[in-house]
Order: C-alpha cells, then structure tokens, then sequence
C-alpha cells in the first residue's frame, strides 16, 4: 500500500501542527498533493483507468477548494504551503 499510516503520520508531523493534526487545511493539502502525484503516476502507465482518473480529478478539486479557502483567510500561510510543496510555479 502507497499510503500507510505511518506516512500519514509523517505529512501530518511537517505540514501540521503535530503528528495528529489532521484537521488543518495546511496538513490535507499536503495529503492531497501526495496522493495526487501517486494517481498520476499511476496513470502514466494505466491510461484507460477512467476510474482513477476520476478520483484524480475529485481530489485536485478538494486542493483547489483547500487552497481558494487559505487564500481568502490567511494569505500568509496560503504562500507558505505553495512555496512548500513546490505546488505553483
């Protein structure tokens, strides 16, 4: 399995607050992002999975919708976590 509980652990630990915040936007946006770059990766070599493409397509909108929300909140920590994960160019 890609994603253990461990690893999760470990998102939780940079991005959050602690190793069991799982709540702020900060951590799920990292979770998304990881989780994202293992579905492409995935289709790269699977291209008629339309199933996971969808998924992938789901979980980009819950970043978008993530990351739109810390914009109009918290500019700061918005810019904070996009330099981080290296998100935007």
């Amino acid at each position: 399995m890609y994603l253990d509980s461990a690893k999760k652990q470990e998102l939780f630990a940079k991005y959050g607050k602690s190793n069991t915040d799982t709540g702020s936007p900060e951590a799920q946006i990292a979770l998304f992002s990881y989780r994202i770059s293992h579905l492409t990766e995935h289709l790269k070599s699977n291209k008629k999975d339309y199933n996971t493409e969808r998924s992938l397509k789901r979980l980009v909108g819950k970043r978008r919708r993530l990351l739109d929300y810390l914009t109009a909140n918290d500019i700061e920590r918005y810019r904070a976590i996009i330099k981080e994960l290296g998100i935007r160019k």
